[in-house]
């Protein structure tokens, strides 16, 4: 049975909510919705954010400058709950006038720098501390190719793959269809790459790895959206490979701990405001199970 259709109107007009997951905060309109500063710690850099593929790039960013020795990385990591709409508040908007996480204040500079688009943030500590991006100019332009990559396919996994297949209040075959393409193409183009390529700029682990990790990897465990064996991820073996590789890192497990409201207790560290906070801190030392 075909897909019903729909014929637009000729005017669109907002006049109810879309349905699926996400229908209380979406709306087509931008600018906050009530006043709440944000608040602010200790260390240079301040982090508003959620444990999402997005969020979870600059965590691990984070924890990879620090593993490196960068003590100026230092960082405090405050819970933005997306559900209950805390990044439609006056001092997120302010940071981030899209409203979506993370948003990142350095506060190292005078007066402090401003930083939304997780691309933005990865690509400006890279250069701030002179690390995850390669020097020489080939490798460099390639991190920064694949870099870019990620913020311009990832939309297709999460809004068009991941909206239609498991969060769509309705399940239709035309879009579920068209996005599982689109993915299966994406996660082959990996996999060409890394057929050759130890890591996305060649040999060297950069910025490149941290963005495409948190999407594609997760998307190949089976992980994201339940959709292993549909997208049958089990054939993209040298995206599996770089998957383990990466996420083998002291500084990515740790990163992917960070703003994490899912998943075991042990793996969830809300908000991080100390390194010693993944000793202390977790869901499960907070909240011990009976």
């Amino acid at each position: 049975m075909a897909d019903p259709t729909y014929t637009p109107p000729k005017i669109w007009t907002w006049d109810k909510e879309s349905g699926g997951r996400f229908a209380s905060i979406n709306r087509p309109i931008a600018g906050p919705t009530h006043d709440k500063e944000l608040p602010v710690g200790k260390h240079p850099f301040q982090l508003y954010s959620l444990g999402t593929p997005n969020g979870v790039k600059v965590t691990i960013m984070f924890e990879e400058l620090l593993a490196a020795g960068f003590k100026a990385a230092e960082y405090d990591a405050w819970l933005i709950n997306i559900g209950e709409g805390a990044q439609f508040s006056s001092g997120f908007v302010d940071i981030n006038p899209n409203s979506k996480i993370p948003a990142l204040m350095d506060h190292s500079t005078t007066p402090p720098t401003r930083l939304f688009e997780s691309g933005s943030m990865l690509l400006y500590l890279a250069e701030k501390f002179g690390a995850f991006l390669p020097k020489d100019h080939y490798k460099r332009t390639e991190a920064i190719n694949w870099l870019f990559w990620q913020m311009g396919s990832a939309p297709f996994l999460g809004g068009g793959f991941g909206h239609f297949y498991a969060y769509a209040p309705e399940k239709y075959e035309y879009p579920i269809n068209r996005y599982a393409m689109e993915v299966k193409r994406q996660l082959d183009v990996l996999d060409r790459h890394l057929k050759v390529n130890e890591y996305f700029a060649g040999d060297e682990y950069s910025i490149a790895d941290m963005a495409i990790w948190p999407w594609y990897g997760a998307l190949v465990t089976g992980a994201v959206y339940d959709a292993g064996e549909f997208l049958q991820v089990h054939e993209y073996t040298n995206v599996i490979r770089w998957m383990k590789q990466v996420g083998a890192r002291p500084g990515v497990k740790r990163g992917a701990m960070v703003n994490r409201t899912f998943g075991k207790p042990e793996s969830q560290l809300r908000e991080r405001h100390d390194a010693s906070d993944f000793d202390t801190r977790t869901q499960d030392k907070l909240e011990p199970q009976s």
